[in-house]
């Protein structure tokens, strides 16, 4: 059977993105690129609950106080798919991402190394108040928002579409897929450019608490809840030149995980306290409340769910082969 033209476009967008990566990647493996100590560690995180322990480390200052003289340069993202491309071009030391991205990474021979989970589900299907969706079956004709075309969401929501025996409009369905950045989603809602969006937390209970209806909850998404939504990478180089900086931000991530699940409200003041410092926007305290309801923290990767992510990731079409992922996996 041959493939539709806009199938052809699509594969044809990732396979150049591949080169990019791949090429960005031969520099960096460069001998001697960044072989010296850092003074600097470069952090690339979202403003989302799904990097809570980024927003806690960077909150309570304990990111800066573990890397000691070295000055902590943290950088937002709204997106798996941009932070990859920073971290390809070698402007990121360690990221906070979707398992998605940094599974294509991989696949692509970036010199990446995944040394922590950080969340775990966190993801809700919002749909528009008066969109008449119900259901995922009703999604057949509608728009779809999600963070950005490749990243965790998107993949996500490919493979549910597929479960429904339907099909993007890229992939010759009547789904029309689009990147919104979570914190424009409301925006998009008021202005009709979304029926539903595949959203991170906190913004899917900002969008149910302004009225819009969860079609999908955290636990149908996938896997019973059970995925991981944000898990921790570092630059394989930067790790082999840094080895005192990297135990230390795990030190950190640890403390903010734990942080975040004995000191719940506590926690809550300080996410919040951050997101508004990022987004200018604080969030209601009982939308807050729901979102963490919605959203595990952990420092554990599961590889077996990162197996099955990566099966989603050919699904999608955004890689051609699963990757072995075990010598990716921090030991």
């Amino acid at each position: 059977m041959s493939r539709s033209p806009k199938i052809r476009t699509r594969r044809a967008s990732v396979a150049a993105l591949g080169v990019t990566l791949t090429l960005a990647a031969a520099l960096i493996l460069t001998p001697g690129a960044n072989a010296q100590p850092a003074t600097t560690v470069r952090l690339g995180f979202f403003p989302n609950l799904t990097h809570a322990p980024a927003l806690i480390g960077l909150q309570r200052g304990t990111f800066q106080k573990a890397f000691g003289s070295a000055k902590l340069d943290a950088r937002q993202f709204v997106s798996g798919t941009t932070l990859t491309e920073a971290f390809a071009a070698g402007q990121i030391d360690i990221a906070y991402v979707g398992p998605g991205p940094a599974i294509s990474a991989a696949g692509r021979g970036m010199p990446v190394q995944f040394i922590a989970g950080a969340s775990e589900a966190g993801a809700v299907l919002v749909a528009r108040k008066d969109s008449g969706i119900t259901s995922y079956k009703e999604l057949a004709g509608k728009t779809v928002a999600v963070p950005s075309l490749g990243n965790t969401q998107d993949i996500s929501l490919r493979h549910i579409l597929g479960e429904q025996g339907l099909k993007s409009a890229a992939d010759g369905g009547n789904v029309t897929i689009v990147p919104i950045p979570p914190s424009d989603t409301p925006a998009a809602f008021a202005g009709k450019r979304a029926d539903a969006a595949l959203v991170p937390e906190p913004w899917g209970a900002v969008l149910e608490a302004q009225g819009n209806k969860v079609v999908g909850s955290e636990k149908t998404v996938w896997r019973n809840g059970k995925y991981p939504t944000t898990i921790v990478i570092v630059n394989t180089k930067f790790a082999q030149a840094n080895p005192a900086l990297v135990t230390a931000f795990l030190k950190a991530h640890t403390d903010a995980v734990a942080f975040l699940t004995k000191n719940p409200a506590a926690a809550q003041t300080a996410v919040n306290a951050q997101l508004e410092k990022l987004t200018g926007e604080k969030v209601d305290l009982r939308v807050l409340q729901r979102a963490l309801s919605r959203t595990r923290f952990t420092t554990a990767l599961d590889l077996d769910a990162l197996k099955d992510y990566a099966a989603l990731n050919v699904e999608a079409g955004y890689t051609r082969t699963a990757p072995d992922l075990a010598p990716f996996v921090r030991k």
